[in-house]
């Protein structure tokens, strides 16, 4: 198992990981196998998305924002409902097939760590598994 450490440096914040799962995949010199992405932490999340074009991920931000909101009447009171709603939406792994030791990703897909209660210190766990 490998480790990325991220740190967050706000509030909700989306991170382009690609190169990093990238270089951790790449050293297994893997044939054919999966990568999987997994995120330990109830109010972060992974998805893959279009990483070209940064409007994107700001458009999905807003969306998600108008969608959950911060404040709206939650009965957890720790304060961060909406980072929990917003991580169980978007689901806590991802899996990826790697073919010739990389990523199979279509041309615009990147995969995102997804921050919805930062500031914060958090990690992603991957396993790559396959055939050399």
């Amino acid at each position: 198992m490998e480790r990325i450490n991220l740190e967050t440096s706000e509030r909700q914040q989306f991170i382009d990981v690609t190169q990093l799962v990238y270089q951790r995949v790449k050293k297994y010199k893997i044939n054919s196998g999966l990568c999987v992405i997994f995120c330990p932490h109830t109010t972060a999340a992974v998805t893959i998305n279009e990483n070209a074009d940064c409007d994107v991920v700001s458009d999905i931000g807003n969306y998600l924002n108008k969608a959950v909101p911060w404040n709206n009447n939650y009965s957890h009171r720790e304060g961060n409902s909406a980072a929990h709603i917003k991580s169980s939406l978007f689901g806590c792994s991802l899996t990826v097939i790697v073919n010739n030791a990389e990523l199979v990703l279509g041309t615009w897909q990147g995969i995102y760590f997804c921050e919805f209660d930062g500031p914060r210190s958090r990690y992603l766990d991957i396993e790559v598994v396959g055939n050399k």
